[in-house]
């Protein structure tokens, strides 16, 4: 059984809305039996009664020292939390598809690329989320040592533009970014174009 926090921002919790994420968003992470697994789950309600989709539901599952991320709105909770149970599945599907493709070419069954052009073939094309020009939120990330494909990965897994890791070959900080007109961008310090 995984593990589902559950909590509400702006909202209080109903029994029917803690029973659907179970059933709905619980149900698609069975369906993966993926270990360790944990989830936080986050309904909130928009206080301006114009924007038509006030309800969302923020997914957040820690696998295996990844993480998959979706959000969805809705004009209503329940329909909200469907979306993302549909949602966090095909993200889930995503992430065990990865993790089998790099199993095949970790043995040589499958090349690893070797351009950017093909490293920016390996993830889709995902929606982007709104811009904002205020600075909102100071966040804090352990860097982890890992190739550029696994930093891919990441970026697809947690829906954001854009992800900062530690260089696995290199050692130094390195951010994968989705550009706008289609693809991903690395950014490298000038240092490692002198060692290169």
């Amino acid at each position: 059984m995984v593990d589902i926090k559950i909590s509400g921002r702006k909202v209080s919790i109903t029994d029917e809305m803690r029973d659907r994420v179970e059933e709905k968003i619980g149900g698609a992470l069975k369906v993966f039996d993926i270990q360790p697994m944990t989830c936080d789950v986050v309904l909130r309600v928009d206080k301006n009664h114009s924007n038509s989709e006030r309800c969302r539901c923020e997914v957040t599952v820690f696998v295996r020292d990844n993480v998959v991320r979706v959000v969805s709105a809705s004009g209503e909770m329940l329909a909200a939390i469907d979306e993302a149970s549909d949602k966090v599945s095909r993200q889930l599907r995503r992430f065990k598809t990865r993790v089998v493709e790099r199993k095949r070419s970790s043995r040589g069954l499958h090349p690893l690329p070797s351009t950017s052009e093909d490293l920016s073939n390996l993830i889709e094309e995902t929606e982007g989320e709104e811009d904002d020009d205020r600075l909102v939120r100071e966040k804090y990330i352990d860097l982890k040592p890992m190739t550029e494909e696994q930093a891919l990965v990441q970026t697809d897994m947690i829906g954001h533009d854009f992800y900062v890791f530690e260089n696995a070959t290199t050692g130094l900080t390195n951010v994968i970014y989705r550009r706008k007109n289609g693809g991903y961008g690395i950014i490298k310090p000038r240092i490692e174009e002198i060692d290169g």
